[in-house]
């Protein structure tokens, strides 16, 4: 539990870095122009506990995307299952990757990579969002890879020598419960860093984690603001991936508070706060990473 008057000096002290380092607007992304891609269809073989395969239920298959031509897309986020090394086979269709690529800016989710493979992928990629865990029982746990924060570390060292790289934290991964997040601000600081992307634990029907309960959106909002502070200078995202209704109401106002400068798909009550706050809203229609 968040103590209350602790969060409300940590959520001053973020607004204060914020007001320093970047002028008094925010960017709300509705990513209508963007198309999700899944190269695997809806399969995967992690079948990870917080996902199983659900969300590959709502994206288009490389296939469908490449015969349909004349639609509102101007780019494509590029994602799909994992095999069981916890890769992406973006490489097995490379191909038809390529001649998508000619068709608008690649955001490609690849999962671990070598170097190899990342000066491959940079190839076609405009930006890659590397999902990054905490700590080694989370990728256990959740992931159920036979892998490890240095595994993760280094691929993302080799996406970053090639290419851009948003990394993308999940707050509450292990079924809403914050372990390793913080250990992955620590060991961001030690890397070149564009920009972070933050996501919050969603429970969804259909998963092993389908009973748990998100953060408690104060909890949340520390660990925003504890990333505003250890990285000043950083443009910080909340990403479209959180719990919606009253929870997304909440938490998209504590994160302004905090110092986000982008907000996907943000609440009515983000749009509320960012009047309060004097931030001029900027809107646009593209992945946030792009």
């Amino acid at each position: 539990m968040v103590d209350k008057s602790e969060l409300e000096k940590l959520l001053s002290r973020a607004w204060e870095t914020r007001e320093s380092f970047f002028p008094n607007r925010v960017e709300f992304v509705a990513p209508n122009r963007t198309l999700p891609i899944s190269v695997t269809g809806h399969d995967c073989q992690l079948q990870c506990a917080h996902c199983n395969g659900v969300y590959l239920q709502n994206m288009v298959s490389l296939d469908k995307a490449l015969s349909h031509k004349g639609g509102r897309e101007k780019s494509y986020l590029v994602s799909g299952g994992s095999d069981r090394s916890g890769k992406v086979p973006l490489l097995e269709r490379w191909t038809e990757l390529e001649e998508l690529a000619a068709r608008g800016p690649l955001n490609l989710h690849t999962g671990l990579v070598n170097e190899k493979e990342a000066i491959r992928l940079a190839e076609i990629a405009s930006v890659v969002s590397f999902d990054l865990p905490g700590d080694d029982q989370t990728i256990s746990e959740v992931y159920g890879l036979n892998a490890t924060m240095d595994d993760y570390i280094n691929s993302y060292r080799y996406l970053q020598k090639h290419t851009r790289v948003i990394p993308h934290l999940c707050i509450g991964l292990n079924g809403g419960v914050v372990k390793g997040e913080y250990n992955a601000l620590r060991l961001l600081k030690q890397e070149a860093v564009e920009a972070i992307s933050m996501i919050i634990f969603r429970p969804t029907e259909g998963t092993g984690f389908s009973e748990c309960s998100p953060p408690d959106p104060e909890e949340a909002a520390c660990f925003i603001a504890t990333a505003r502070l250890m990285f000043p200078r950083t443009p910080l995202y909340l990403g479209c991936m959180r719990p919606g209704g009253r929870y997304r109401e909440i938490v998209d106002a504590l994160a302004l508070r905090a110092g986000v400068n982008k907000i996907v798909l943000p609440s009515p009550a983000a749009r509320v706060k960012a009047e309060e706050l004097g931030l001029a809203v900027i809107l646009s229609e593209e992945c946030c990473s792009l």
